[in-house]
């Protein structure tokens, strides 16, 4: 009886053993799945601050190219009215030298046409200014957009961001 008792405690403690190494295994595996995804959503989470920082270097580009622009613009304005004040004053100084009405209408009508011709050539001026800077403006939003999508788009990113 001995015997037999001997083999069944061997053959339990076998048993534990192989029952032992079988968890210790899969606590291996598990733990070695567990540090691959934690690295790929410290990856993911990387290149999403990444990708971050350049959106946000992106946006400050293009508010500084608006800026500019905007000052650009200004100068314009600006130096359109002294002109257009300049030649107002001017053509006030010309009305009162006049000495018929029909010198006076002839005088006002080249004044107003010259005028209506300044504001139509400064307007387009300034849109084409505006136009150009809005281009230039989107231009570094526009190149991130496609950087974000791209990224995005990557199996490793979206695994980690789904997680």
């Amino acid at each position: 009886m001995t015997d037999k008792f001997a083999a069944a405690t061997k053959t339990f403690e076998d048993a534990v053993t192989a029952a032992k190494q079988n968890v210790d295994g899969l606590v291996k595996a598990q733990q070695e799945q567990f540090e691959k995804a934690s690295a790929q959503m410290l990856k993911g989470f990387d290149e999403l601050t990444a990708l971050a920082k350049g959106n946000v270097d992106a946006v400050v580009k293009s508010g500084t190219i608006v800026a500019k622009g905007a000052e650009e613009a200004g100068k314009q304005v600006a130096a359109y009215t002294q002109s257009s004040l300049e030649k107002g004053a001017a053509n006030g100084k010309a009305l009162l030298a006049v000495k018929t009405i029909q010198e006076l209408v002839e005088l006002q009508s080249v004044f107003a046409k010259a005028a209506v011709e300044t504001f139509v050539k400064e307007s387009t001026k300034l849109q084409e200014l505006s136009l150009k800077t809005a281009k230039e403006a989107f231009a570094p939003i526009n190149d991130r957009v496609q950087v974000t999508v791209e990224t995005l788009s990557k199996p490793a990113l979206s695994k980690a961001v789904a997680a």
